[in-house]
């Protein structure tokens, strides 16, 4: 019997200025800046977290923000939608926001839902569909209120070199479940109330190119770190590479790329991101190897704000 993943823990990607950055997805979104740390690997760009109110697994996108990087192409080898669930009923209130904030947007069916298709600033190709499942967000700003907020992800679409067996592994490996097809694109789910539902499109839209704009990697879920070891075992018994597990402060994480190319992580639920601060996302958190350089790094990244618009 496989295992099953919950769905997605977390979607993480590449942009341009930080405060562009900060303005939309809590600005325009409402989302709540959760953690403001540092890409451990290059701690002279951040890493932004935003979620839900308690920065809840299935909930947060966290972004590497690069003001002078070139921009990516999106394609072949990544996750090309990232899909946000808001409560039934709301979509009227976002499709004004939008236009509000002057982000055009279209709207187009997938599956029997009506969905909201835009872009973020630097490029990420994003969307908004109403479900009655998830939990609400009782996160409010900037005018986005408990009743019409983001939940959290409702799944993402899935671009694939090999799509034949980026299948395979989802349903085989990740344990998500096949429940339809619709032109090029199969839908897969999870047991999960959000982060639930990937779409993978069978047909190729040619190779895309990391940089601005683009996915880096999505997560799925591990229940602790019992369950990630159980995870890695897995997955290397079905032929692909896994990394070591990476303490990533607020989660454990492995790493392997899927025979379509797109990066694969499982990260675990705990212990979470509010164990180093009282108030989510007030200050620059940095791990303990890196505290003694907090001066040169502070004065290395970019300053920005989360503000109202």
């Amino acid at each position: 019997m496989t295992k099953k993943t919950a769905g997605i823990h977390h979607i993480t990607a590449m942009v341009g200025h930080p405060q562009e950055n900060a303005d939309f997805y809590a600005g325009v979104l409402g989302l709540r800046l959760v953690k403001q740390t540092i890409n451990f690997d290059d701690p002279g760009t951040y890493h932004l977290y935003f979620g839900d109110e308690a920065g809840k697994p299935g909930t947060i996108i966290t972004f590497f923000p690069w003001p002078d990087a070139y921009q990516g192409r999106i394609g072949d080898g990544q996750v090309g939608v990232t899909s946000y669930v808001v409560p039934s009923g709301s979509m009227d209130f976002w499709e004004k926001r939008l236009e509000k904030h002057n982000v055009p947007f279209t709207k187009m069916e997938r599956f029997g839902e009506q969905y909201l298709e835009f872009d973020d600033p630097h490029g990420l190709h994003l969307e908004i569909v109403e479900r009655d499942e998830g939990e609400r967000n009782t996160w409010e700003f900037g005018g986005v209120t408990s009743d019409v907020a983001i939940k959290g992800f409702g799944g993402a679409t899935l671009l694939s070199g090999q799509p034949e067996k980026t299948a395979d592994l989802l349903e085989n490996i990740m344990g998500f479940e096949k429940i339809g097809q619709e032109g090029d694109f199969i839908r897969f789910r999870s047991s999960a109330e959000i982060g639930n539902r990937i779409d993978l499109k069978m047909t190729s839209i040619g190779r895309g190119q990391m940089g601005v704009g683009t996915v880096h990697h999505i997560a799925f879920r591990a229940e602790n770190d019992e369950d990630q070891l159980e995870w890695q075992k897995h997955v290397a018994a079905g032929g692909y590479q896994v990394t070591p597990v990476q303490d990533r402060q607020y989660f454990n994480a492995i790493y392997f790329r899927e025979h379509g190319e797109i990066l694969f992580e499982i990260a675990t639920d705990p212990p979470g991101f509010a164990h180093d601060e009282e108030i989510l996302g007030e200050k620059l958190m940095l791990p303990k190897w890196y505290e003694p350089q907090r001066d040169k790094i502070e004065k290395v990244l970019a300053p920005f704000k989360i503000r109202e618009l």
